[in-house]
This record gives C-alpha cells, sequence and structure tokens, in this order.
C-alpha cells in the first residue's frame, strides 16, 4: 500500500475508533502502563488537544515515535508550540518537546516496546504495520516536587 493511502487509513482508523476510547481510560488514569495521554496546544485553534502515545518516561525525559512523523497533527502542533503536558498514570507533568530526526524512530521504539513486556510487544507491532516516517521526539520534563534533581543545590 502507498504511504498517502497508508497514513489516511491509519488516521481515520485513529481519529474515529481508537483513541476516543483511550483518550477516556487514559484521563481516568486507568489505561495499561504501555500509554501515556500527550497534551499540545491546537496550532490553529490555541485549545488543548490530547492524543494517546506510548509511554516513554525515562525519569525527567519522555520518549515518543510519532508513526508519520511530521505528517501527525500532534507534531506539527508542538511545532509550532513545544511546550506539552503529558499524562502517565495519573500524573501529569510539563515539557519541552523535542524532534530528534536524525535518530533511528524504529531503532527506540524497540527499545521502548521491550520495557513493557508483552503489552508493550504488541503495541509496537501495531504501530510498525501503519508507520510511514517515524519520528523520535525527546520531551525533557519538568522535574517531579521531591525527588532528588527537584532539591536545590
Amino acid at each position: 500500500m502507498d504511504p498517502l493511502r497508508k497514513r489516511k487509513l491509519s488516521h481515520l482508523l485513529e481519529k474515529y475508533v481508537l483513541n476516543p476510547q483511550m483518550r477516556f481510560v487514559l484521563r481516568l488514569g486507568i489505561a495499561p502502563a504501555n500509554f501515556a495521554l500527550l497534551k499540545t496546544t491546537g496550532r490553529r485553534s490555541g485549545r488543548p488537544r490530547l492524543t494517546p502515545v506510548g509511554n516513554g518516561l525515562r525519569r525527567d525525559t519522555f520518549w515518543l515515535v510519532a508513526e508519520h512523523g511530521e505528517h501527525c497533527h500532534y507534531v506539527k502542533n508542538l511545532l509550532a508550540d513545544p511546550k506539552v503536558g503529558v499524562k502517565v498514570g495519573r500524573q501529569w507533568r510539563r515539557g519541552v518537546a523535542n524532534p530528534l530526526p536524525d535518530d533511528d524512530g524504529l531503532g527506540r521504539r524497540r527499545l521502548l516496546d521491550r520495557s513493557h513486556g508483552l503489552g508493550g510487544r504488541i503495541d509496537g507491532a501495531i504501530f510498525r504495520a501503519p508507520a510511514t516516517k517515524p519520528l523520535t521526539i525527546r520531551i525533557d520534563l519538568e522535574p517531579v516536587a521531591g525527588s532528588p534533581r527537584s532539591v536545590p543545590a
């Protein structure tokens, strides 16, 4: 299947079938541990946009891989305004997104999937099937209050 058709089909399936349900359980804080919620600001509307993503939390860094690169709407939003929020479990954290076009997106995604066991591997296989141009995004998060990195020196 050509990449444009693959991207359009994937977008429709995610927008109308998968994301609404996953967004609901993520907002409640009861989703599987291998998922998180990304909050961007709409580049045209200025309104908050919530997108389910794979959980790439590693201390004060959140890694994510956009399956269609800069064609993903949330990537377009964070390029316009890199200040984002990430909800993992029941905790929101603020951060700044940095796209890394030179990073190996599929390799990064495999590393993230392995850390979430069987559920992560299954999600990774589902991710790779429609992926057309994986783009790694690193989000530098504000430290959690009370963590060793947040204590002033």
